[in-house]
């Protein structure tokens, strides 16, 4: 039987219809992304979306049905299986699959291999070529698992085909399979125990597990230790009889993180001496502005805080009212709808047992007025307090 042409074309014009339809390909496979974050197509739909495309069909075009350009180039690749045997349409995808390597046009080689092994060829050695060559292909455009796949099948069919082994054991280096990758190396340097390649990946793949071991391992404990410490702090709240705006906050510690941006990576915390250290903001209402403080002892004072913070004066302070001893500091209390004034020489701790401090967001709020100021004055006749943090 003798074989039918592509067309005719030229070596120049098939790689510059498979440099479009590789083209063509990259574009749809970005289109799929976009549309599924513009258009909202379903998860469960992906398998149909990606049927649309001919490198993925699955089902024919119905006779006389119109043909898309693309779909038109990849007919024009096909030989007609009227006029030629299995065999030789598989030599035939076989030979074109070796020209896309050459010309490292990689996926139209593994769809040319791929047509091949469509065909009823039972020879093993023959079809272990085939999937070795696509392994190949697979690999240089990054698709790792699809390369591992077809370089264990070439094996199996050819147990002494340690081309392909090589290449599974790189494949399996790459998607961390560690324990398979060390296995491949071994059954090369039982056939060839001076096998360089072998032997150095194998030494970089028993190292690579060891260090993901020992960092798995520190993972486990710092979790460990953030659960042990998570726990001590709550049982720490329990035992003070902290009070919470939010009902339930400690049998969920987790809304007991912060919403402040600044303050949102520290969460009250007990030390190993029991004391806790709290996220701290005090607002300016006079400036619209804050300061953050990310982890406050409990064993603080006010005093000692105030003569923290004015250590500096405040950039926007510029009638210099804002001093360690011309202040008011005030907590608001909002199920109350009230504020209250701080007795300064009070620690922390001791403002969370009073009656009326509510504990909001995981985090403690100040309010620090000059005293006797308008600006004091306008505060306290407010009922709820509209201000805006800066983040």
């Amino acid at each position: 039987m003798e074989k039918t042409e592509k067309a005719n074309m030229t070596d120049e014009e098939r790689l510059q219809l498979a440099a479009k339809l590789d083209r063509e390909l990259d574009d749809f496979i970005n289109g799929l992304e976009k549309r599924r974050y513009t258009e909202g197509w379903p998860e469960d739909r992906w398998e149909e979306e990606m049927a649309k495309h001919p490198f993925f069909m699955q089902k024919p075009p119905e006779p006389g049905e119109e043909l898309s350009p693309l779909m038109q180039g990849l007919a024009d690749l096909k030989y007609d299986p009227e006029e030629n045997t299995a065999q030789e349409l598989a030599d035939a995808y076989k030979e074109d699959g070796k020209f896309y390597m050459k010309h490292k046009q990689f996926r139209m080689a593994v769809l040319s291999y791929t047509e091949a092994l469509k065909f009823n060829v039972t020879d093993p050695d023959y079809k272990s070529i085939l999937y070795n060559n696509r392994s190949a292909a697979h690999f240089f455009i990054k698709n790792y698992r699809s390369a591992l796949l077809d370089a264990q099948k070439a094996f199996e069919l050819k147990p002494d085909y340690d081309k392909a082994r090589w290449r599974a054991a790189q494949c399996a280096s790459l998607l961390d399979k560690y324990d398979l990758c060390t296995e491949l190396c071994d059954q090369i340097l039982k056939n060839d125990s001076e096998n360089l390649q072998a032997l150095e990946l194998r030494k970089n793949v028993v190292n690579k597990k060891l260090t993901k071991e020992r960092d798995s391992r520190k993972l486990a404990h710092l979790e460990r230790k953030k659960l042990e410490q998570q726990t001590q702090t709550v049982e720490q709240l329990r035992q003070r009889g902290i009070k919470f705006e939010e009902p339930g906050v400690l049998d969920k510690p987790n809304k007991l993180r912060p919403r402040l941006a600044p303050l949102e990576d520290f969460m009250v915390t007990a030390d190993g001496n029991g004391v806790l250290h709290w996220p701290t903001v005090f607002c300016y209402p006079q400036f619209l502005s804050s300061d953050f403080q990310q982890q406050l002892s409990e064993e603080c004072t006010l005093d000692e805080v105030l003569i923290n913070l004015f250590e500096e004066p405040l950039e926007c302070d510029k009638e210099g009212l804002y001093t360690p001893t011309c202040v008011n500091v005030y907590y608001e209390n909002r199920l109350a709808g009230r504020v209250f004034k701080v007795e300064t020489a009070n620690t922390i701790k001791q403002l969370l047992q009073e009656k009326t401090f509510y504990v909001y967001d995981g985090t403690l709020t100040f309010y620090i007025l000059p005293k006797a100021s308008v600006y004091e004055k306008e505060f306290l006749n407010q009922t709820r307090i509209p201000l805006r943090l800066n983040n």
